[in-house]
């Protein structure tokens, strides 16, 4: 089944929703970052004990695009990949799936999204001068060499580890990837470490 940029755009700001609405749950509060005055985000919503931002995520209304991304490769990204990060500004989402935990990536703020852009030029130059299948990162795993990414081609999610093939098949579609996903709060929060 074929799923539209709003039907995907729907289902990252439900997950967030979900992550949002458990954190609160645990910690009676929304979740915290360390604040940064030179990285600010329209996601924070005023301090918490005065070292830390409160957040939640943000629907983003501007007209983020990876058209540069594609022009300077000479490649066009899959629709879901650029569905996802053009979806909402958030921190990153802390996820558990079937496979264990990972940590779902997502741009804090406009310059972030131009960082994230980066990375992801990066990531595919490494692919292409590999010789290997296309693909684009978007969550992080607990195995710091293992990262979750989208086949370019096919839109299929997989495990693989940094400059490596793919190796293990989550999904078909990021949708089917998503909806299988569960928000993992931590037994403390960030204040408490």
């Amino acid at each position: 089944m074929k799923i539209s940029n709003s039907s995907l755009h729907e289902l990252v700001w439900n997950f967030s929703q979900d992550y949002l609405q458990s954190y609160q749950q645990r910690f009676q509060h929304l979740p915290i970052t360390e604040k940064d005055e030179n990285w600010p985000s329209p996601c924070e919503q005023g301090l918490h004990k005065e070292l830390f931002a409160l957040w939640h995520p943000l629907k983003i209304d501007d007209s983020l695009t990876f058209d540069n991304v594609e022009a300077a490769l000479e490649v066009q990204l899959h629709v879901d990949i650029k569905a996802y990060f053009t979806a909402i500004y958030s921190d990153s989402l802390d996820a558990n799936c079937p496979e264990g935990d990972l940590s779902l990536l997502f741009a804090w703020n406009e310059k972030d999204f131009a960082r994230l852009q980066e990375n992801i030029i990066g990531h595919i130059l490494m692919k292409t001068k590999l010789k290997q299948k296309l693909t684009v990162f978007f969550a992080i795993t607990d195995d710091e060499d293992h990262i979750i990414s989208l086949d370019n081609a096919t839109g299929a999610i997989w495990v693989e580890k940094v400059g490596c093939e793919p190796h293990k098949k989550l999904a078909d579609t990021l949708a089917d990837f998503l909806v299988q996903l569960t928000p993992r709060i931590p037994p403390k929060d960030i204040e408490e470490h």
